[in-house]
């Protein structure tokens, strides 16, 4: 299982900084996904995108446009919640030809929750 950061926007822009004068190395998880705290990943998780990543697994939708005859959503709106899910590293979009078909990359999220503020989302 991997981790994905939990980093407030300060200490993003803190850590990019030192990188960009050559104070420190880029982390190794810098192109990573992450999230700027556990609230930005739970508003992601409403039910709504929770079904709608249960019916890409389960259905296998050979592309976006399959994904809308299946879900009953609108296309833009699906593809904007689609970008979202793949900028989380929670959907990966393969392009078939012109068609793009959305796969999910998760089986399970694991929250660890600091009370002193360290927290940690484990993704596999």
């Amino acid at each position: 299982m991997k981790r994905q950061k939990v980093q407030s926007l300060e200490s993003l822009r803190n850590e990019m900084k030192a990188v960009a004068r050559g104070d420190t190395p880029a982390p190794a998880d810098a192109a990573a996904p992450s999230f700027n705290s556990i609230d930005a990943l739970v508003r992601l998780l409403t039910p709504e995108n929770r079904k709608l990543l249960a019916l890409i697994r389960d259905n296998k939708p050979q592309s976006v446009a399959g994904l809308v005859k299946l879900s009953g959503r609108a296309q833009p709106n699906l593809t904007r919640t689609l970008a979202k899910l793949e900028a989380a590293g929670l959907v990966q979009m393969t392009a078939t030809g012109r068609r793009k078909a959305p796969s999910v990359t998760v089986e399970k999220i694991v929250v660890e929750i600091d009370p002193c503020g360290n927290d940690r989302v484990s993704v596999g």
